[in-house]
């Protein structure tokens, strides 16, 4: 039986809810939802149907939505996301907006972004501070594919490494490293809720008590920066203190720590003053 719009989507909002199903049908026939709305009595084929479906199924399964649509805005752009990266989230683009802030508009600064993921803050960088060379590191090939496709198809100029954090990284030093590692502990009831089920773990969580990825980021990072450098990093809404700690011990000075919309405190970073 052939199904209109509107009985498609009446029929999908008995599973998912009524936005998310005008999204996957939006995504489906390439168009948008006010269309949707203008031609509710137009008939879909059974392929669209049957695609439909199937959609609806992963998603009630609690499969993410980018992860269906195979794309998540980021600062006003439209990033490609598969389950081989972190879907970027708003409270990230804190990073971009603290580095455009200690950058300056069409200042010349090296930054390294380190775990790329997407490339959602390296490409981001690059577009907002034109004059700015990026370095966008990652230790998954399958994430640097994903993150060259964006820059490709968003015109920007990155420079991408396969590295673990500075492992393999050429020989430099940067005016400005941004991170957003994986800081959730291992056994973390998030683990195996909503969207973090489909997500990369390795992105996700270090397998320890949080703080590892960002111990061995703040620790190293003074021998990657310039003099005057910053580092700045996300970490969870409960690591504040522990990364203040951590960013003195490693001999970082000015220190800031920056709330997201929220209110938490979500970005800490400082100065190296060697």
């Amino acid at each position: 039986m052939t199904l209109t719009i509107a009985a498609l989507l009446a029929e999908a909002r008995t599973r998912i809810a009524p936005a998310e199903a005008r999204l996957l049908l939006g995504h489906l026939l390439q168009r948008s939802t006010a269309w949707l709305e203008a031609h509710r009595d137009e008939s879909v084929d059974d392929a669209v149907d049957r695609q439909m479906s199937a959609l609806v199924g992963r998603r009630s399964a609690g499969e993410p939505i980018a992860y269906l649509l195979g794309v998540r805005e980021f600062y006003g752009r439209d990033f490609s996301v598969t389950p081989d990266v972190l879907i970027p989230r708003p409270e990230t683009e804190l990073l971009v907006d603290i580095a455009k802030e200690k950058v300056g508009a069409g200042k010349t600064a090296k930054i390294l972004d380190l775990g790329t993921g997407s490339g959602c803050i390296a490409v981001t960088l690059v577009l907002e501070l034109p004059q700015a060379k990026v370095t966008a590191a990652d230790v998954s090939p399958a994430a640097l594919a994903v993150a060259r496709d964006n820059a490709a198809r968003l015109g920007a100029q990155v420079e991408f490494c396969e590295s673990d954090w500075f492992a393999a990284l050429p020989a430099q030093a940067f005016d400005l490293i941004v991170a957003n590692p994986p800081y959730v502990a291992a056994g973390d009831p998030h683990l195996s809720e909503g969207d973090l089920r489909f997500e990369p773990q390795g992105a996700l969580t270090d397998h320890a008590d949080g703080l590892a990825a960002l111990r061995h980021i703040i620790t190293h990072a003074p021998a990657w920066l310039l003099p005057q450098g910053w580092l700045f990093c996300e970490h969870g809404y409960d690591q504040g203190d522990a990364v203040r700690g951590l960013l003195l011990a490693a001999g970082f000075t000015e220190l800031e720590q920056h709330r997201d919309l929220a209110g938490i405190v979500r970005c800490s970073g400082a100065r190296i003053t060697n």
